[in-house]
């Protein structure tokens, strides 16, 4: 027997977007329905991606840490070889996560926002019915927050099962493999094939552009060539991934030669898409860009009251995002006047070392000549040095307006950056000039200070280089 349920608001996806939406309407006095039927609450974040992909990074350079120790020695600490038993990793991982998906669903119940568990099927843009394990539920609302968040694509010439993976499963791996392949240089192969690699497996990269992370700079880029090369991790740049057949990949170089790579697992992460199929997109009467839902600047799509947040809504593809926009979607519903207008959305790689871009950088103002760029090196920097960080090519970096000394973008790369990464984000979004971040005493011994260091510099009087 199908139940019916009517609400004020209806969130499809539990994901980063949809539970910060849900608990910001309940916050707000709002009846709220949220219907979850992916990976659970917390989305693709908490649960496979974001938490636990960093919860593996870190293990794995506790690893890499020991195993110096045992290898001659660290710092004048000696060690003796280090085991690592991944099944235990993984536990341990998973009671993170498990952790963190209890506190969410506390903060909902808090809310008072009803979460049923469950696949919801659109027959119009207002009405869906939830298939649960408990039978069918018909929902109308008057508004509905889209959701759904986004998948890993998956190759047709190399479809994720078996020895063939996507980032999901990596994380759940119940032992290190020996070869270890990765299919795509971007972000998240990088930062798992780093995590491998530290972990003990071979790792090769095969990646179709000529240089890894080709959306940033190569200034920003090279210190993570440069530790992979170090490390022994194999680069196949220009090269096209092929068929995966008794344990070999087959890749075409750049030059056109066809070889082959073995592997005990091939990791494929060639990108993520919005998951836009399965639940009646098609019936609900939105606007497409692309293959995203078009939405304007207060995340409304084209059809009235249907709301769309996060990555369903286009790049950048980050859970920060996501998390905002269905915050500013429930006040905007609450009567509130908002409007989604960042003046940056910092992201972070959490490679080796970390990468952060927040605003323009150099390949966003190359040919303008009303720019200042100056960049304050890691190595100058007592902190970094006595953290072991400054050595590794790391910087700080800052853009700024000749005119008016605006900032316009900071970058950095090095071990720790990602920590910086709210304070330029903030000093972007404020509209800081260099004085204010000149003028503002940071604190020592921190790597805060090479933000510090780079805008002094930009404004030609840097005090430690």
């Amino acid at each position: 027997m199908t139940q019916t349920l009517t609400t004020k608001v209806l969130i499809i996806g539990a994901g980063t977007g949809g539970y910060v939406a849900g608990i910001r309407c309940g916050q707000l006095g709002l009846d709220t329905v949220l219907v979850d039927g992916g990976d659970g609450l917390g989305g693709t974040c908490l649960n496979v991606g974001c938490i636990p992909s960093k919860a593996i990074i870190h293990a794995a350079t506790k690893f890499e840490t020991v195993a110096k120790a045992a290898d001659g020695g660290t710092l004048g600490i000696t060690a003796s070889k280090p085991a690592i038993d991944l099944k235990a990793t993984v536990a341990w991982k998973d009671g993170i996560v498990r952790k963190l998906n209890t506190g969410v669903a506390g903060l909902l119940k808090k809310a008072k926002v009803r979460v049923i568990n469950g696949w919801a099927t659109f027959s119009d843009a207002k009405t869906c019915t939830v298939k649960t394990a408990d039978g069918d539920i018909t929902i109308s609302a008057e508004h509905v927050i889209l959701a759904t968040g986004s998948e890993p694509v998956e190759l047709p010439f190399l479809p994720f099962g078996g020895d063939v993976i996507s980032s999901t499963e990596a994380l759940s791996l119940d032992k290190v493999p020996g070869k270890l392949v990765v299919v795509g240089g971007g972000y998240i192969g990088l930062e798992l094939g780093i995590a491998f690699r530290k972990l003990g497996a071979e790792v090769a990269i095969v990646e179709m552009a000529d240089r890894l992370l080709p959306l940033y700079d190569k200034a920003l880029t090279d210190p993570v060539r440069k530790w992979l090369e170090t490390h022994g991790v194999e680069l196949h740049l220009g090269a096209k991934a092929g068929s995966f057949e008794k344990g070999q990949l087959n890749v075409v170089a750049a030059d056109g030669t066809a070889f082959k790579l073995k592997a005990d697992k091939v990791l494929v992460t060639v990108g993520r898409r919005p998951r836009t199929q399965g639940w009646g997109l098609e019936n609900m009467g939105v606007a497409m860009a692309g293959p995203f839902v078009k939405i304007d600047d207060r995340c409304a799509t084209s059809m009235k009251n249907v709301w769309a947040v996060g990555d369903l809504t286009g790049e950048p593809m980050l859970a920060h995002k996501g998390s905002a926009q269905g915050e500013i979607v429930a006040e905007i519903i609450a009567g509130h006047d908002k409007r989604f207008d960042p003046v940056s959305i910092a992201a972070v790689c959490f490679t080796e070392p970390e990468i952060v871009s927040a605003g323009l950088g150099p390949l966003d103002v190359e040919g303008r000549d009303d720019v200042i760029t100056a960049v304050f090196p890691l190595m100058a920097l007592g902190r970094a040095l006595a953290i072991e960080a400054g050595g590794d090519g790391g910087f700080v970096r800052v853009l700024a307006s000749k005119t008016d000394h605006r900032l316009l973008g900071v970058q950095a790369v090095g071990q720790h950056v990602s920590e910086l990464s709210n304070s330029f984000a903030q000093m972007l979004e404020m509209g800081a000039v260099l004085e204010d971040v000149a003028g503002t005493i940071h604190v020592h011994p921190t790597m805060g200070e090479a933000f510090h260091e780079a805008s002094l510099r930009a404004l030609g009087h840097a005090i430690h280089i």
